[in-house]
């Protein structure tokens, strides 16, 4: 491969990389964003971002994709790291503070930074392209810029909308920002309709695909956080919830899962938001010892545990007695961990 062919696989990786963590980052602002018009703004993008990536990807693939494997290893990892933390910040962007509205107006000035740098990228991409005269990388950089101008075009028509909303909020006390028409919510809603149409067909597939989902770090949890923002005392795994005092609930938290921790602390900052129950939730929280564990029964476990190492085995011991302490799980971890 050329040195000029090199440099055009360096820059098209890295538009490729910024593109698929902007997928994630997209996801994470419908996710947060009510029904109107920049959500649909936000996701005309979204089809058009994963376009692009498809595009720059088919290029890359046509060029070879490049020569230099630590360019691709670069810019792989850059899109893992994007992807990673934008899914992470999903369920505390919608829960933190009281501000709705001025984070749809933060994610909205975030997005035009976002567009000047694509426009950036795609402006270099094309002007290097034609001084080595690759054409057809050329006219995809030429094509993607377009849509990244009239995008940034789109996002600046908003912002004095949002700004508005926010001056109803912040300055009048008239918020108009609601959890329960996100993206989010709406996501959780239409998981829940299509559910009940398939239930008696698909209960076990369905049980067994959020489990399978589950047994990715990160995705119990934040499956909580979404679903307890739009749930109600009937949705909690603690029953009468609204009637217990707070050291009730704190003394019946040790049995919940990581999921349904995630939905108590949810649905307790939507509502009274004590202080006693949100730094017990905060104690309990942290990882399985290992992903999906909360997903499975006693006996599950104890198979599980029969050919487990000291480390995981001690992992198992310290998260039970934390939480759902059963005698089991306890007897069959010290077993194995007097072995080891």
């Amino acid at each position: 491969m050329t040195a000029d062919q090199q440099k055009i696989v360096q820059y098209l990786n890295e538009a490729h990389a910024s593109e698929r963590a902007l997928v994630r980052v997209l996801q994470s602002q419908i996710a947060m964003t009510p029904s109107g018009s920049y959500r649909s703004v936000l996701e005309t993008h979204l089809r058009e971002t994963h376009r692009h990536a498809d595009h720059v990807g088919l290029r890359l693939r046509a060029l070879g994709q490049g020569g230099n494997p630590v360019q691709a290893v670069a810019g792989a990892v850059e899109s893992v790291v994007g992807q990673a933390l934008a899914l992470g910040k999903t369920p505390l962007d919608l829960l933190r503070g009281s501000g709705g509205d001025e984070k749809i107006l933060k994610n909205a000035k975030d997005t035009c930074a976002t567009e000047g740098l694509e426009i950036a990228t795609y402006t270099a991409i094309e002007r290097l392209a034609k001084q080595v005269g690759d054409d057809e990388t050329a006219q995809l950089a030429t094509s993607i810029r377009e849509d990244e101008q009239r995008m940034l075009e789109r996002v600046l028509r908003e912002i004095p909308k949002l700004t508005d909303a926010v001056v109803r909020a912040e300055v009048h006390d008239d918020p108009s920002y609601d959890v329960t028409k996100t993206g989010a919510a709406d996501a959780v809603r239409d998981a829940g309709h299509a559910a009940q149409k398939r239930t008696k067909q698909t209960t076990a597939t369905a049980r067994r695909t959020a489990r399978r989902a589950r047994k990715v770090p990160g995705v119990a949890r934040a499956e909580g956080q979404i679903k307890g923002a739009v749930a109600s005392e009937s949705d909690l795994a603690i029953a009468r919830y609204d009637s217990l005092t707070a050291d009730e609930i704190v003394s019946r938290l040790g049995d919940l899962s990581q999921i349904d921790l995630a939905k108590v602390d949810s649905y307790e900052r939507r509502h009274q938001d004590r202080t006693t129950i949100l730094s017990r939730i905060t104690s309990l929280r942290g990882d399985e010892p290992w992903a999906g564990y909360d997903e499975l029964t006693a006996a599950e476990v104890t198979r599980a545990l029969s050919d487990a190492d000291e480390e995981r085995a001690g992992k198992v011991r310290s998260y039970e007695r934390a939480h759902k302490n059963r005698a089991g799980v306890l007897k069959a971890a010290d077993r194995e961990l007097t072995h080891a």
